[in-house]
């Protein structure tokens, strides 16, 4: 769990998932969306991956990233499970 509280204290990386949420994205098309390097966007989804928070799938010579959102699932779970 500390992986996706990490994935998620980040502004750009939420601002990612919301992109996300709308279709699936490769890397440069994530990248022309903020006014970051290609390295530094690839490493926000290498921890939004390690999070489990994004999946990729390899199409041709791009890899195409999308929104994983079970794992928000569990914890919005246990979340409201504390408030019993």
């Amino acid at each position: 769990m500390n992986n996706l509280f990490k994935a998620l204290n980040d502004p750009i990386r939420r601002e990612i998932l919301k992109h996300l949420r709308e279709k699936d994205l490769t890397a440069g098309e994530i990248a022309d969306l903020f006014h970051i390097s290609k390295p530094s966007i690839s490493h926000h989804l290498e921890i939004l991956r390690q999070a489990d928070l994004v999946g990729s799938e390899k199409k041709g010579q791009f890899i195409v990233y999308s929104i994983n959102t079970t794992v928000l699932d569990d914890v919005l779970e246990w979340i409201l499970s504390l408030r019993k």
